[in-house]
């Protein structure tokens, strides 16, 4: 559980002020880290409710966010997990169009790219509401992907599209979406900013090493590898055995691949009959704080993940993407050869690291980067809920 590190303090909210009525829909891990950056901003200036969706119903990968980034409990939630996309998404749709029924908000609010997101967009849009998205105009140009069809279908329906790059208006511009587009940073990176100092210190890794793996193991920086795969283009059988095969080149007896297995990659492993290598080292899924640390003090991170992307590059620390297209084109473009989009291949892979992560150097490295971030946070929070209470984008 990641109560041992104690919620991050968020700033105490004033009280609601009517007017504006807004309902954020959430139903992932990933949004309801985004959720506790916008909140407390939100609930300073309107009334929020809060649903969840269940679609990450597994406690370990929703429920003990709560209380670690101090989120309030929902004041709706729905309980659908499990299914195919389309399952998941008609019985959204279904549920929340009763909840908007019946708590008749001004303004629907959703998050990035799942199937939470683009439930919550049809639904607002039927009941004919205004419609914002934290996180638009994000493309991998990969329609085979689930996420960027929710993410083109979800901008399309929107009233405020909050972009977090210039690269994302600009590709909402080349779509014909202009009116309603804002420029307010990511709001990740408001919370990333929050929480670094709470994990600067390597003395974190201990109680990390306890806690994960127990017995006499331990965790040093620069002495393991980071590495999360959840996608579901990433449970195909083919793509199982590769990125299998990667981490087992990547892995070394000094240092390990240290891999939170999300539970439906997990049961996909088990179902294709695959083995785990012995140099991968797996744990139950982890919280935020503790995904963070375990980044930042990492000899080099590996991920299919849009959000550990982005804080592997805030952070400075190595990583590898485990993908063929990536939407956070300018993290790549801003982090001198840092951040490297290498796909399932694992000869590239082995260089990349050994160019960008050599075992010799990387332990002073990873120390030397811990103490020296300074990470400051965009604004995007304060923008989004100023916006909002404007009533124009």
């Amino acid at each position: 559980m990641e109560a041992a590190f104690g919620p991050s303090p968020l700033p105490a909210p004033e009280p609601a002020r009517p007017g504006v009525r807004i309902l954020s829909v959430v139903g992932t891990r990933p949004q309801l880290i985004k959720a506790a950056a916008l909140g407390p901003a939100l609930r300073a200036r309107h009334e929020e409710i809060f649903v969840d969706t269940g679609q990450h119903w597994d406690d370990d990968l929703a429920g003990v966010f709560f209380a670690e980034l101090g989120l309030p409990r929902p004041d709706v939630s729905l309980g659908i997990g499990g299914g195919t996309a389309s399952e998941q998404v008609g019985r959204m749709l279904l549920a929340l169009d009763a909840v908007l029924a019946e708590r008749r908000p001004d303004v629907v609010l959703v998050y990035g790219d799942t199937n939470s997101t683009l439930a919550g967009a049809l639904a607002a849009a039927q009941r004919g509401l205004p419609l914002a998205h934290v996180e638009a105009g994000l493309r991998s140009f990969d329609r085979s992907m689930p996420e960027e069809i929710n993410r083109v279908v979800t901008d399309h329906l929107a009233r405020w599209c909050f972009a977090p790059t210039e690269t994302a208006v600009a590709n909402l511009a080349r779509e014909g979406i202009r009116e309603g587009v804002l420029l307010v940073g990511d709001v990740l990176q408001d919370l990333a900013a929050r929480t670094i100092p709470e994990i600067r210190d390597p003395a974190v890794l201990a109680e990390i090493g306890r806690r994960l793996l127990g017995g006499g193991a331990a965790l040093a920086p620069g002495g393991y590898l980071f590495a999360t795969v959840h996608r579901a283009a990433n449970r195909s059988p083919e793509a199982m055995r590769r990125w299998l095969g990667l981490l087992a080149a990547v892995g070394q007896p000094e240092r390990p691949v240290v891999l939170p297995l999300h539970p439906g990659t997990r049961a996909a492993i088990e179902a294709a009959g695959f083995v785990i290598p012995d140099l991968v080292v797996v744990v139950p899924p982890v919280g935020y704080r503790t995904s963070l640390a375990l980044q930042l003090h990492a000899a080099a991170v590996l991920t299919d993940s849009g959000g550990v992307q982005r804080e592997a590059a805030w952070l400075g620390v190595p990583c590898l993407v485990l993908r063929e297209t990536t939407e956070w084109r300018e993290a790549v473009e801003g982090s001198r050869g840092r951040l490297v989009v290498v796909g399932l291949d694992a000869r590239r892979a082995v260089a990349e690291l050994e160019r960008l992560a050599p075992p010799d150097r990387v332990p002073l490295e990873a120390t030397e980067r811990a103490a020296r971030l300074d990470l400051r946070p965009a604004g995007a929070a304060e923008a989004i809920a100023r916006a909002l209470a404007g009533g124009e984008a």
